[in-house]
This record gives structure tokens, C-alpha cells and sequence, in this order.
């Protein structure tokens, strides 16, 4: 009788010490696969999320990986090489346009205004748009937003690119800045921190934003597949949780903090420099202070879209945003 009770304690033992564990399989850590269109100071937020452990506390452990250029990175969201894209919301316009029954749905904007600086070879004290007319600038990739942005505020400025300039945009992104440094044109469209580098080694001077130009615009955005999205609601709903916090952070701290915080993911770069991008994006309204992807924006990105001969058809904003999850996570 002592053995069977003593081997019925043992079992109630073993079952107790089961349960909890049992219980700490709901709230496991989950596993994000980030693929990020480039490694850039524009995404300040998202590395403060991750080094401020943010993702952490909401049980996520994300794994960030770049893949340079939209259609790499749209391939990889495609084909499940990745669960989260940051990219610009034209991609998900683009994959739309081709027809899918899984479509790219975009829940958390990053950044909201364009994030690149027209730079000329000479110093201009009195700039004015005009001065482009018959130089040769050297833009970014046809199709792209930059591009798309870029070619929007020419024309805004009552410069028609194609033949009030010699407009290069057969340069590959990778090799715009060592095509400038090396010769190429009098005016070069870049992003940060390539713009303030150059700067500060003579090379050229900004004199110019493309993001305050053109106002509020869904430039980077997370996405993720609708069918992803189902899935992992939950999920999907604490990393946005962890990007609002990330943002309100950056729009609450000094740049020099924010760009101690993110150094390591830009180790070729001086602390000064990054300290003087993040102020230079954070003051020109560049990094979103919530993730609401909100309409405006999004009719101004296919308003600029339409301008530029890329836009497929038209689509409703509630088609391919959401925005009650951010909504959800600010309360």
C-alpha cells in the first residue's frame, strides 16, 4: 500500500512539474524573418527595436536579413524566404497588379517622406531647381521610388527630366556614389549617409531634399502576405506593438542616443556621421512617429506613381493597408 501511494505521489509530482511547462509553450518565443531593402540609417527604428529589446518583450526574436533591391526582397516575402518585408509600399502595388490571391498587405510604415538629397559637385550658396537645366544628373533606378520621387519634384519645380536635363538612370544602385565620386555628372540623387560622407570629404554638398519636396509618403512600410497575416495575428500584432515603441523612442531621444544605439549596424561609419543623419531625418519629419499608413499618403504615393508612368491601375487604400493593428498597439 506505501509503494502504491509513494508511486502515486511520484506521478502527481511529475504531472505538477508538467504543467507549467505545458504553460510556457503558449507564450514560446516567436521567430520573425525580416528581409530589409538595404542596410540604411532611414531605418533607424527598426534597429533601436531590436537593440532596445523591444521585439524581446512582446516574445519576439527576429532575424534581419538584407536583400538588396525591391524585387529581391519581394521575392523573398514571395516565397516564404522571409515573413516580413521592409521595402516601399509600391512593391505591394506592383504584385498586385500582376494578380495574386495572397496579396502583400502593408501594417506598419517606418519612414514617410522620401529619403534622399540632391548633391552637386559645386557648392551653390542660393540654390534654386532651375539651376539643373542642362546639366547631367545622375538619378536613381527607373521604376523605384527614389526615382519615382525624384522625377516628381523636378516636375513639381517645372523641370521636365527628360528634356531639360541629360537624366543617367542606367547606373546601378550600388555603383550611383563611385560613379559620381569618379566623374560622372554635375547633379546625383543619394541617400544618407553616402550624402553627408561626401560632404564632409569634399566630393559634393547637398543642397537639397527630395523628402521635404514631396511631402508625407509611404516610403518604407512592413508588409507581410495576407495569408501570413491570418496565421499569426498575434504576431503580426507584436511587432507592430514593438516598431511603435521603437519609433516613439527615436521621436523622444536625442540623435546622438539614437545613433549610439544603432552604431553597430554601421560599423564603416563615423558615430558623427550617424549622429548627424538620424538629426537630419528626424528634423525633415522622415521617420514615421506611429505606424498608420494613412490615406493620404497612400493616394500620394500613387499620385506619384501615375506621374511616372509605373503605377498599374488604382487601388483602394483598404485593399492593401491596414491599419487597425497599428491603431490596436497605440492604445
Amino acid at each position: 500500500m506505501k509503494r502504491a501511494l509513494k508511486i502515486g505521489f511520484s506521478l502527481l509530482a511529475v504531472f505538477v512539474l508538467l504543467v507549467p511547462l505545458a504553460a510556457c509553450g503558449k507564450d514560446e518565443v516567436q521567430t520573425v524573418r525580416i528581409a530589409e531593402v538595404t542596410r540604411s540609417i532611414f531605418y533607424a527604428p527598426q534597429y533601436v527595436a531590436i537593440e532596445k529589446g523591444f521585439f524581446k518583450e512582446e516574445g519576439l526574436d527576429v532575424k534581419l536579413t538584407t536583400t538588396p533591391g525591391g524585387d529581391k526582397t519581394m521575392t523573398a516575402l514571395l516565397s516564404d524566404g522571409a515573413d516580413v518585408a521592409l521595402v516601399g509600399s509600391e512593391t505591394s502595388i506592383y504584385v498586385y497588379g500582376q494578380g495574386t490571391n495572397d496579396p502583400v498587405i502593408n501594417f506598419a510604415q517606418l519612414t514617410q517622406t522620401d529619403g534622399t538629397f540632391l548633391v552637386s559637385r559645386e557648392k551653390i550658396d542660393d540654390f534654386t531647381w532651375d539651376q539643373l537645366k542642362g546639366k547631367t544628373f545622375l538619378g536613381q533606378r527607373k521604376g523605384g521610388m527614389p526615382q519615382m520621387v525624384g522625377e516628381f519634384v523636378l516636375k513639381k519645380h517645372g523641370i521636365d527630366p527628360q528634356e531639360d536635363l541629360n537624366l543617367i538612370q542606367n547606373v546601378d544602385y550600388a555603383n550611383i556614389a563611385p560613379a559620381f565620386a569618379s566623374g560622372t555628372g554635375e547633379f546625383v540623387q543619394l541617400f544618407e549617409p553616402t550624402a553627408s560622407v561626401f560632404e564632409k570629404e569634399g566630393k559634393g554638398h547637398i543642397v537639397a531634399s527630395f523628402g521635404t519636396e514631396s511631402g508625407h509618403v509611404p516610403y518604407t512600410t512592413f508588409m507581410a502576405k495576407e495569408s501570413y497575416m491570418k496565421e499569426n495575428s498575434e504576431t503580426v500584432e507584436k511587432f507592430a506593438r514593438a516598431i511603435y515603441k521603437a519609433q516613439q523612442w527615436v521621436d523622444s531621444h536625442e540623435p546622438q542616443e539614437t545613433a549610439e544605439v544603432i552604431q553597430k549596424y554601421f560599423e564603416d561609419t563615423d558615430l558623427d556621421i550617424i549622429e548627424m543623419v538620424v538629426d537630419r531625418y528626424r528634423s525633415q519629419g522622415s521617420f514615421a512617429a506611429d505606424p498608420i499608413l494613412d490615406e493620404e499618403e497612400w493616394k500620394n504615393l500613387q499620385d506619384i506613381m501615375d506621374e511616372a508612368g509605373e503605377l498599374p491601375k488604382r487601388i483602394d487604400h483598404e485593399t492593401l493597408v491596414n491599419t487597425e493593428i497599428a491603431e490596436k498597439v497605440m492604445k
